[in-house]
């Protein structure tokens, strides 16, 4: 029954990489990701620093950046680490996904949570970048790094879930990752997108169904 419901011992990715190497891949593929969401933040975040003096502003700019990415480098470690651990627990396929119970499991309450409050607010914080900016405004490098890294935890808390299906579906499915991408560009940037939630999660769910149906 454990072997049904995480997938068998076939697992070898993880193990072959190493837990540094996932971890960077994690990284990485975060990076990537949540780009398109991340440069109209630091473009708005830009404009709001322009009076300061040259120096100051690319610090406080870089600094921004790195806040933002170090919440995403937490997420990323944690869930590099869930699927090294998975891995040698023989629960991961011959492409690094979870079983199918697993993998269903995990698409279902990624679907579940689009439904949630917690989603709606981190999701309302992250399609409004000049109204948090202007609320929470710090000079300084210091300053752009604290907003980087309250942003980044933000859309931690609006991504996660989503996120989290790669385990479902494996680190080498890029046109998943490619369709997760794109759904979180059109919640965030698309004017109206914060109903695409509904959708997504509805879609998630029928897949997770469908997936142990089948």
């Amino acid at each position: 029954m454990t072997a049904t419901f995480f997938g068998g011992a076939h697992g070898h990715g993880a193990q072959a990489i190493g837990l540094f190497s996932l971890t960077a891949m994690w990284i990485g593929m975060m990076a990537a990701m949540m780009a398109p969401t991340a440069w109209p933040w630091l473009l708005t975040f830009e404009r709001l620093s322009r009076p300061s003096a040259g120096v100051a502003r690319a610090a406080s700019l870089s600094l921004f950046a790195a806040g933002y990415l170090s919440a995403w480098t937490v997420y990323a470690s944690g869930a590099a680490g869930l699927q090294y651990a998975f891995s040698h627990a023989g629960w991961l396929d011959h492409s690094s996904a979870l079983g199918t119970a697993a993998g269903a499991a995990v698409l279902i309450g990624a679907g579940l949570f689009q439904f949630t409050p917690w989603k709606r607010a981190c999701l309302t914080h992250c399609r409004n970048p000049l109204s948090f900016l202007l609320a929470r405004w710090h000079n300084g490098p210091i300053g752009g790094y604290r907003l980087g890294l309250s942003h980044g935890w933000f859309c931690v808390g609006c991504c996660w879930a989503l996120m989290a299906t790669v385990l479902a579906v494996g680190m080498n499915n890029w046109l998943w990752m490619i369709a997760v991408t794109a759904a979180v560009a059109l919640e965030q940037l698309v004017p109206g997108g914060e109903r695409v939630r509904w959708p997504l999660g509805a879609g998630l769910v029928a897949g997770g169904v469908w997936q142990l149906a089948a």
